[in-house]
This record gives structure tokens, sequence and C-alpha cells, in this order.
């Protein structure tokens, strides 16, 4: 686990009520399409690495990529098993293919060409899936709220979700240098900023302390740092002093750097763009009933069922997950004031 000065943080967002005031988090910086950019750099530097998408190269940003290097791009159609196949196979020639679809088409359709042929064999696959969670709102059918359960339980693969466009800039490179099948949880588009370039840096597999406090911990991963971040100033304001750590490496787990904050901190909420369950909460539960901590625990994420279609902010709203949701599961862990 890495610890990390308040400096990290860049761009807070803006909140209008209770709602996000926009769907990239009412981020006060963004910058575009941070992941195509970010393959165009590494493929500069590196000939082997080569792109595939499924139909979807304008909506996973990879079409910049098609644009930059139009020999080294291969569009397969609508055909994900197909996307996941010829991606196993040109990585089994020595190319580091990067493969993007939705998240629900990558894990829903291709689930088996994953688990065989990519993570069987340790192909150098890697898989961006777009629209993790709910970053749509176009229902059960395009939200990806399953993924990370569903990929945390294939051997021998790497699952990534990042908190925004520095992130996601910093992890390209990191992955494609990296050997084995990855799978990694895709923003696109217009992407907030929420960590310094300066004062963060990606390491794949541990996890950063972004924020310390003594009285309750946060772990999250993936979009809802941003959101934490906002419930600890929230939190701080009424005196309560949260921990925050956050998690972009699911798999492999971190396992030490949980349990390093959850020893002296045994109060935990847990923040995913996910179900509650299968995920990020799960895999700290997994943690804590292993080393045999006593840890009051609340988890925020997507409930047990198939979300509605609608706007992001409604969304959010609707299943609990705004930092207002955060803070208050923490305060719930106090009691409301902090612990003596």
């Amino acid at each position: 686990m890495s610890t990390l000065q308040p400096k990290t943080v860049l761009a807070q967002a803006r909140v209008t009520g209770n709602i996000l005031s926009s769907d990239t988090d009412g981020a006060e910086q963004t910058t575009n399409a941070p992941f195509g950019h970010a393959l165009i750099e590494a493929a500069e530097a590196n000939p082997r690495i080569v792109g595939l998408t499924a139909d979807l190269g304008k909506y996973t940003d990879i079409h910049l990529f098609a644009e930059r290097f139009p020999k080294r791009f291969f569009q397969v159609g609508m055909a994900e098993q197909n996307l996941m196949g010829v991606a196993a196979g040109l990585a089994r020639t020595g190319f580091i293919p990067f493969a993007t679809t939705y998240c629900v088409f990558a894990t829903r359709r291709a689930y088996d060409f994953i688990a065989i042929g990519a993570a069987l064999g340790s192909a150098n696959v890697k898989i961006i899936a777009g629209l993790p969670g709910l970053t749509t709102g176009y229902g059960g059918t395009h939200q990806g709220i399953e993924d990370l359960a569903l990929m945390r339980s294939i051997p021998n693969l790497t699952v990534i979700d990042p908190c925004d466009a520095t992130e996601l800039t910093q992890i390209i490179p990191v992955i494609a240098a990296h050997r084995g099948p990855v799978y990694l949880r895709l923003l696109r588009g217009q992407v907030p900023i929420v960590f310094d370039p300066l004062h963060y840096q990606f390491e794949l597999g541990k996890a950063k302390l972004l924020c310390d406090g003594a009285d309750v911990a946060i772990v999250s991963t993936g979009l809802m740092t941003s959101r934490a971040l906002k419930a600890v100033a929230q939190l701080a304001k009424g005196g309560i002093r949260a921990a925050l750590l956050h998690v972009s490496t699911v798999k492999p787990f971190d396992v030490d750097g949980v349990l390093s904050l959850l020893r002296r901190v045994p109060r935990v909420v847990t923040a995913e763009n996910h179900f509650v369950t299968g995920g990020l909460g799960s895999a700290v539960a997994d943690a804590v009933v292993d080393a045999g901590f006593a840890v009051k625990m609340r988890r925020i994420g997507i409930p047990d069922c198939f979300c509605e279609s609608g706007s992001i902010p409604y969304l959010i709203e609707r299943y609990r997950m705004t930092a207002n949701h955060i803070a208050a599961a923490a305060l719930e862990l106090t009691d409301g004031e902090p612990p003596r």
C-alpha cells in the first residue's frame, strides 16, 4: 500500500444539491479519450501493439489508434467471441493485442473465450471494456454491473478499474509491458481528471492511501474513488477523520494494503461501481475473514437487480451511490460521531 499526499487530488467534482451535475461526475477538469491517446503513445514505442474492436471503434476511443495505425488495426464486426479468439491468436504470434468492446459483450457473450482462449494459456491479451457499471443509462442490456465478479473468478487474469483520466493514461504502458491477460474497465470520451499526474503514479497490484484518518476507513475502486474523496471532505466538516484507500487493481488484490489499514481502523465502507457482491466489497470481506479481523463493514454499490434506464445522475441517486451515501454509511459505522 502506498501513501499519497493531499496534492494527489487535482480536481474535485461540483455538486448540485444531492445530485452530481453531469455524466462526468461534475468534474471541473476533463480530458478527451485518454485511452486512445495513451494507446497511440505506447504503440509508437512498441511496434508489436495492435488494436482490435467489435464494431465499437468510435465508442471505445480506439478509432484514434485506427486512424494513426490503420495497418495495425482489425475490425472484426459484431462478433465478440471472434474478437477474443483473434486477439488470443495474435498474442500467440508475438503481438500485444488491445481488444475493445463493451464490458457486457466481453463478459456475457465471450466469457468462455476469455477464460480458455486468453487466460488458460496466459495469452498476452489486453481486454478494454467500456460502459462499466452505471456509466450508461441504457439499462440492463448495456450496464456492466457484474463484470468484476466474473473476471475476478478467472485464473491468471489481471483485473483493473481506474479512477480517472490520469490513472487510465498511466495504466496503458504498464499493461502493455505486463506479460499476461488483462481486463481493464474503460473510461471513455470526456473523462474526469481527479489525480495530479505529478503526484500520483499507478502501480499494478498496489492500493493507494489517498487520505489517512483514524475514525473510519473507506476502500473504493474505479470512479467511485472521486465520490469517496468528496465523502471524506463531508465527514471532515463534522469532525470525522476518514481514511481513503483506492484499489484500482481488483486482481491481484492488495490484501496486505487493505489489512494494514483495517488493522488500525476496523470500521470500513467499500464503494464500487458494481454489484455489492462479487467485486471489491467481497474481496475486502474475504481478506478480513481470512485474517480473522473483527471489522464493522458497510457496502456501497449496485444492489441485486438489473438497473433502470435513465440519466447517470438519476441512477446513482436511485441506487444510493453518491458521495452523500458513502458519507452516510461511514457515519452509521461511527454512530454519527468520532469514535473515542
